[in-house]
């Protein structure tokens, strides 16, 4: 890799912005850049090699980073999240356990041997996804406080199960690993959080801010490196490092817009844009051509995840709410990004995973903006003058 190669693939990047210009397309950003990974990539032109050592670790660093922002997008905090967690996890377990049953039926009808895996793709939701689009339709009121905790808790736990299912004959040192990186994930918590109640985390602000230092940023980066690093070595993809970690700076509570700017940046602008890029040309859609099994493998999961979130209608969610929940993007990623190095995928079948998470990123996106124009009408006030003896219905955050 070389700097024309790193120019071309900052430049690709800036496709998923222009696409996702359109406010009424509602279009993801990685929309965008994993389309001209794949346009310059193995599918397409060639120019990319997804292979290039250097080009394959500055990937994994933008996963780690996108997944750290994706941790970091969870309302851990929320008052409304904690009340509302039971049915949350209610919601979750239900929508689980169609995914398990889906998941055994597309495994033996396709006859892959990869239950499990299919099981937690389609139980997944995307926090980083959902909540951009919660935020960008002004969605509001009890039934969308009440999706937080089930799309968190189904986000987290289908990222902390994804490398105990993706490499079965391993789940052992898989599950080790694991476990490594949730327990220091959680010392981090509690170090983070000690220096935010002593003060330490405030006085180093100032300075760095006064200074130009950078130090929260740098200090940051290198509590996430770590952490990637006991991932790397007990074998464990920093999908769950970054996650964790996320989590971690995430439930500490404190305002840090500075440097959610300087993280927001770094990733976005530069290492998130790349590895999408990375993930598109390391796909071969080719093989889905060679296999046209494999599409409808792709398609099937995508109408599995969405039959078996719609499952979550039966405890009272709006079915506009329950689509918009099985919007994902992250374990399918990564699932195509660890499959796809591991060998433990068919040829083709990462693509079919990301094929399956766009068919729930456009129906759930299709959903949002419904929902969002419903909401709108519902506010709406009725025609004719206002009694001023009534007082006036309060509207949804």
């Amino acid at each position: 890799m070389n700097f024309a190669v790193l120019a071309v693939v900052v430049l690709a990047g800036l496709v998923g912005p222009l696409l996702a210009y359109p406010r009424g397309w509602h279009v993801p950003v990685v929309l965008g850049e994993l389309l001209m990974g794949i346009l310059l990539g193995t599918t397409g032109v060639g120019y990319l090699d997804a292979s290039d050592p250097t080009f394959t670790f500055l990937a994994e660093v933008g996963f780690g980073l996108v997944m750290f922002l994706a941790g970091a997008h969870v309302p851990v905090r929320d008052v409304n999240l904690q009340r509302s967690l039971g049915r949350g996890i209610a919601r979750a377990a239900l929508v689980g356990a169609g995914s398990a049953v889906l998941g055994v039926v597309l495994a033996a009808v396709f006859g892959t041997g990869n239950a499990a895996l299919y099981a937690v793709l389609m139980a997944s939701s995307s926090a980083l996804l959902i909540l951009p689009i919660i935020s960008s339709l002004d969605l509001g009121g009890p039934q969308v406080l009440a999706l937080l905790p089930q799309v968190a808790i189904a986000d987290a736990a289908c990222i902390v199960a994804l490398p105990l299912v993706i490499d079965p004959v391993h789940v052992g040192r898989a599950a080790l690993g694991a476990l490594a990186v949730i327990l220091i994930g959680a010392a981090l918590f509690g170090v983070l959080l000690l220096l935010e109640r002593k003060g330490y985390r405030r006085r180093l602000h100032n300075v760095s801010e006064e200074r130009n230092f950078a130090l929260e940023l740098r200090i940051s980066l290198v509590m996430l490196f770590l952490l990637a690093a006991v991932a790397s070595w007990s074998r464990v993809s920093v999908m769950l490092a970054g996650f964790a970690f996320g989590l971690a700076v995430g439930a500490i509570g404190e305002p840090r817009k500075r440097l959610a700017r300087q993280l927001f940046g770094l990733t976005e602008g530069f290492l998130g844009p790349l590895f999408f890029v990375w993930l598109g040309a390391s796909l071969d859609l080719s093989a889905l051509a060679a296999r046209p099994s494999l599409i409808l493998l792709g398609l099937l999961l995508g109408l599995g995840a969405l039959l078996s979130h719609w499952l979550a209608s039966l405890t009272g969610q709006p079915l506009g709410l329950s689509t918009l929940a099985a919007a994902q993007l992250g374990v399918p990623v990564a699932a195509a990004t660890i499959g796809t190095t591991l060998n433990v995928l068919a040829p083709g079948e990462a693509a079919a995973l990301i094929l399956g998470a766009l068919v729930t990123i456009v129906v759930a996106t299709v959903a949002g903006g419904a929902a969002a124009r419903h909401q709108r009408v519902g506010a709406r006030p009725a025609a004719g003058p206002a009694d001023p003896d009534v007082p006036e219905a309060p509207r949804s955050p």
